[in-house]
């Protein structure tokens, strides 16, 4: 299983903004299959710790094996990185040094073809982190109803088509359910006019990201980890989190902001009188990039952005 599972993105970068000491604590919210958490692990030899989180089941397996050489250093979770204040309390851990979220599918859950996260392959509309769950793509291509179609495939796809996508899913539906991924390409291809069908990026590319967040709530979850993670970070520790589309990378530079703005009283007020009190540092103003060597190692760290803050 391990060779299906993609290289840690940006491994340096991630070691040098967690700032990883040994003797701590920290979190991997989305371990998958447990590159960056070894990175830790090494790093903070011979007593830290990693808690490794992941809502799918394939990647804690994987990981497991990763990371079976460092012991009870290594506690693997599963579970929603968004319940993380839950999780961390039922471990009796009351603050940590570092939590790091890299927000990108593994290569294993792309390129299994049964998850249904892409259309490269056929299968079933799935699109669920975690199988043992939730409603799958096939839920809302069939159930939704139009507007609401829409919203999605324009606020989480930034699709500039998704009124007609939308319009071309609910026609189809209406004769026979949508049931797998190649259909559903087919169905947003035969929706576009012929100048959107000859893209360098696939056109059903953004419908089919739009559906994987709807799926798995993936931008709440985000804004609520970003906000639990806050307790828990002890003053020094650090805050890193890998995102791969704007949406992603949008939420999190303004939560960042905000925590590190403090007062948000409004600018014409003479004084603050909220006192909220700025309660992080952002470490980088521009997001740092993975470099050419890495892109041409790793393609899809391309479109990878790190962003990181320290807890002050």
């Amino acid at each position: 299983m391990g060779s299906s599972y993609h290289q840690p993105v940006m491994p340096e970068e991630v070691i040098h903004y967690l700032k990883c000491e040994p003797g701590g604590v920290y979190v991997d919210g989305t371990v998958g299959g447990g590159g960056h958490a070894r990175e830790i692990l090494i790093k903070t030899a011979p007593d830290g710790r990693l808690i490794g989180i992941d809502r799918d089941g394939d990647a804690l397996a994987e990981s497991e094996q990763t990371l079976k050489s460092f012991g009870e250093r290594a506690v693997l979770v599963k579970g929603n990185f968004a319940d993380l204040a839950e999780i961390l309390s039922e471990l009796g851990i009351e603050q940590v040094d570092g939590i790091l979220l890299d927000l990108g599918l593994s290569s294993h859950q792309v390129d299994t073809a049964e998850r249904g996260f892409s259309f490269m392959s056929d299968a079933s509309l799935d699109m669920r982190m975690d199988q043992s769950r939730g409603l799958a793509a096939y839920d809302l291509v069939n159930t939704l109803p139009e507007k609401e179609l829409k919203r999605i495939f324009r606020e989480y796809g930034e699709e500039m088509m998704a009124g007609r996508i939308a319009r071309a899913v609910v026609k189809k539906r209406e004769a026979s359910p949508i049931e797998k991924t190649k259909e559903l390409a087919g169905i947003i291809l035969s929706a576009l006019p012929p100048s959107q069908r000859r893209m360098r990026i696939h056109p059903a590319t953004k419908t089919f990201q739009a559906l994987r967040i709807a799926v798995n709530d993936e931008l709440t979850n985000l804004h609520r980890v970003i906000r639990e993670g806050m307790g828990f970070l002890k003053e020094g520790g650090r805050f890193v989190i890998i995102s791969f589309h704007s949406l992603e990378d949008r939420i999190v530079k303004n939560q960042f902001r905000s925590w590190e703005k403090g007062c948000i009283c409004p600018p014409d007020f003479p004084f603050c009188t909220c006192g909220r009190k700025p309660q992080l540092k952002i470490l980088t103003r521009k997001p740092a990039l993975p470099g050419p060597e890495e892109i041409t190692a790793n393609p899809r760290a391309r479109s990878s952005r790190l962003r990181a803050a320290e807890r002050i």
